[in-house]
């Protein structure tokens, strides 16, 4: 979810959307003014360049992408495969991974109904659609296998996605605003025409990577909201998959994995590092299929779509809304995963309430004032400090609501009275604790046992 991107002399890092395994179709498009004598379209883009046509900002950009996502996936395996994020997650309890899966989801609600509301004939039918198909048409028609549940998505993309189709064919958005056509046309800026039929990435592709110190500190502060946001996603994965809850060893052995990802993106030159992917945890909760072979397949689609690049762009061609609305419906499973953990708290105790209430409200707020004073481009009067590095660092982690929410409760619910029985009881942890070590249950090796002898060289200790 954590996106994370170096422009200039600042890193920029958010919630998001970060994509680990398949599911959900990507994102994108890109426009500008203008237009022809007919129609309003907007402007085409150029075919891609080769690197020495390239501007040399563009390229020294992205050598330091480079640099700073290589040395931040040194810290994330670092982190992971040496056990120290372990020992963070074993300080979490029910009560504080509430507030911390929840706002995994609800942290991304700027990616839901704004960005639907872009193009509201496209966003509103796609949302009414999948919520329609997913929830009452199994009511009414019976079937022996949930069919519905299961492709209620692909449906409605199907035939939400036909629709925009017919509009742009038919001229609907010829001569209206350029912003309108970005987000409702399905043919906007020339993605599928611009994009090369077979581009084979290769490491250090822009050049070698420069390293830079307040590039690399900004993005491992990315980093390090990307595993809060990623652990997150792997305890409502946990829920929904029905399997045990996720012992800390494996939450860290996979904060590792996603180091090496890091590790790979910025050797064959990606923009952003590796997360876990919130939409596709709530794409679990809706067709309830909770195979890893569904990501392998999955992934083998996204390496296809990424070296052959018509095919790539047809798919990013889906007009933003539409995304946006299976935003609203996947990312709202994955908030209802973090308030099931509410069964295993005392709900009657002041403490459990001030905990809750205020890591919610903080979850909210803090990030909301960030955020906006970001937008502004005010940072410095953020952390009153002159480097800028250490203003970007800042506002990386303080913008993540999952990041915020999660260190509020965890804090609360470690110093608040923590060791007294009443309070173990009220925060659950006489349920958790219990699944505390990995060999503590004997389910946990059809769970998390690596394929292809693999849990042999990384076991989760």
């Amino acid at each position: 979810m954590a996106q994370l991107g170096v422009g200039g002399a600042g890193v920029n890092g958010g919630g998001g959307d970060a994509a680990g395994g398949g599911g959900v179709g990507g994102r994108g498009g890109s426009g500008g003014g203008g237009g022809g004598a007919n129609n309003n379209k907007p402007e085409q883009l150029q075919p891609h360049p080769v690197k020495e046509q390239l501007p040399g900002r563009f390229v020294q950009t992205m050598r330091g992408i480079q640099g700073a996502l290589i040395i931040t996936a040194c810290f994330q395996m670092v982190m992971g495969f040496l056990g120290l994020w372990r020992a963070v997650v074993r300080f979490l309890s029910p009560l504080s991974i509430v507030p911390y899966v929840t706002f995994t989801g609800l942290g991304l609600y700027y990616l839901g109904f704004p960005l639907l509301a872009k193009c509201v004939e496209i966003g509103l039918p796609q949302i009414v659609t999948i919520v329609f198909i997913a929830q009452y048409l199994p009511n009414y028609i019976k079937w022996k296998r949930p069919f519905f549940d299961r492709f209620a998505l692909l449906l409605s993309v199907g035939i939400v996605w036909f629709f925009a189709q017919l509009l742009t064919a038919n001229g609907m958005y010829n001569h209206r605003h350029s912003i309108t056509q970005i987000s409702c046309r399905s043919d906007r800026s020339g993605l599928i025409t611009s994009a090369p039929w077979i581009y084979i990435p290769y490491p250090f592709q822009w050049g070698n990577p420069t390293f830079n110190a307040g590039e690399a500190f900004a993005m491992m502060a990315a980093s390090f909201v990307s595993l809060f946001e990623s652990t997150g996603t792997f305890f409502a994965t946990s829920r929904y998959g029905s399997a045990t809850p996720v012992p800390p060893s494996v939450v860290s052995r996979g904060a590792g994995w996603l180091g090496v990802g890091v590790l790979l993106n910025g050797m064959f030159g990606s923009v952003t590092g590796l997360t876990a992917s919130v939409e596709n945890a709530g794409l679990l909760a809706l067709t309830k299929v909770g195979s890893r072979r569904v990501i392998q397949i999955s992934a083998g689609f996204m390496i296809f779509f990424s070296i052959f690049g018509k095919f790539g762009a047809f798919f990013a061609s889906i007009p933003l809304p539409i995304i946006a609305a299976i935003y609203c419906m996947l990312c709202g499973y994955v908030s209802s995963a973090g308030l099931g953990f509410l069964q295993f708290c005392n709900l009657n105790s002041f403490r459990t309430k001030f905990i809750l209430g205020f890591s919610f409200f903080i979850g909210f707020s803090v990030p909301q004032y960030f955020r906006e004073y970001y937008q502004l481009r005010s940072k410095c009067d953020l952390a009153r400090a002159s480097s800028g590095w250490f203003n970007d660092l800042v506002i990386v982690i303080f913008s993540s609501h999952t990041t915020v929410a999660a260190l509020v409760a965890l804090f609360l619910d470690r110093t608040l009275s923590c060791e007294t029985e009443e309070s173990r009881k009220d925060s659950g942890l006489k349920w958790w604790e219990k699944f505390s070590l990995y060999n503590s249950d004997v389910r946990n090796d059809e769970f998390y046992a690596l394929p292809c002898m693999l849990n042999k060289l990384f076991p989760a200790l």
